[in-house]
């Protein structure tokens, strides 16, 4: 028999400012001035991150996943008992089980296997239903199984991430104001990487409005084998419908390696521990300021390292 607290009878306001989806949203914007001081950027050019693992799923996944879900919601595609399905490569369907939980909808996500065991971990605390892909095939294989499993069971509600404009548009909405208000409009320089490219897309599609001079990077492997966890190697991957790749005045590429490195240096020097992609958005983003002789350039860290912690690297020296 559950309890009153563990099975609510009465109605609850899901966008109250006391809630649990008001708090997505608004994170700080941080100064990474240590590192632009140690990989000698001059002082003339300022380096900055958004730190989404504010958001309360940890990551900054939690505004695609709130706004796929609301937009749903009101188109009548989503209704309490329902089950969302999607595929994921982690950080998305930690977002869709946490507000599955919150807003009263059954979760089913495929995920590869080769997820780190803290992110499976965390699904199942939510609740959510794991279908686990081949390794192998990374987000590809588990988005062709999701593919397979909505046309299955027309009664599920595939929110289909990649292709869902609804992703792209809650960094628009949200993301690119947030950088614009917080760097008093100074931001020059806008990079993010590439998984579903939502957070890429958005963003720039906003700061572009705000600032047409505005230039905006898109990251990605320098490979298909690689191990930037969530993002896309776009030349040999399924490419998200919603990917638009005229926005990006440059493209830049990270090798594994160097997230690595990025991520045990930002830890050790800034004292901030960040997940394999922040490491990957850092690093992309020094190589766009060392080109710079003055400038304000600004990226996004999706996550913190907790999801990671059983990852060999933050050993090496």
């Amino acid at each position: 028999m559950l309890s009153t607290l563990e099975k609510p009878n009465q109605t609850i306001d899901l966008d109250s400012p006391h809630n649990l989806t008001a708090q997505i949203g608004n994170t700080p914007l941080l100064h990474l001035a240590k590192t632009a001081a140690a990989h000698d950027l001059p002082n003339t050019v300022e380096l900055y991150a958004k730190a989404e693992w504010f958001n309360p799923g940890g990551s900054v996944k939690d505004r695609a996943a709130l706004n796929i879900i609301r937009v749903a919601e009101e188109d009548g595609l989503l209704r309490p008992g329902m089950t969302l399905l999607d595929s994921t490569s982690g950080n998305t369907g930690i977002a869709y089980a946490m507000l599955g939980a919150a807003r009263g909808y059954k979760v089913k996500l495929t995920v590869p296997a080769n997820a780190s065991p803290e992110r499976l971990s965390i699904l199942r605390a939510y609740g959510a239903e794991l279908v686990l892909t081949d390794p192998m095939e990374g987000s590809d294989g588990a988005l062709v199984e999701a593919r397979r499993l909505a046309a299955a069971d027309p009664t599920l509600f595939y929110a289909n991430q990649y292709n869902n404009n609804a992703n792209w548009q809650a960094h628009y909405l949200t993301t690119g104001n947030e950088i614009w208000q917080q760097t008093n409009g100074r931001i020059t320089h806008f990079v993010a990487g590439l998984g579903t490219s939502g957070t890429f897309t958005g963003t720039t599609r906003r700061l572009k409005e705000l600032n047409p001079n505005i230039r905006s990077y898109a990251a990605q492997p320098d490979g298909p084998f690689n191990g930037l966890e969530g993002w896309k190697h776009m030349q040999t991957a399924i490419v998200p419908g919603i990917y638009d790749e005229s926005l990006a005045d440059e493209n830049l590429t990270t090798r594994t390696e160097d997230a690595y490195a990025m991520a045990r240096f930002l830890a050790r020097h800034e004292g901030l521990f960040v997940g394999i992609s922040s490491a990957a958005a850092v690093a992309a983003a020094l190589t766009a300021a060392r080109e710079l002789e003055a400038g304000l350039v600004v990226t996004i860290m999706p996550d913190n390292g907790f999801k990671y912690l059983s990852e060999r690297f933050w050993n090496e020296h």
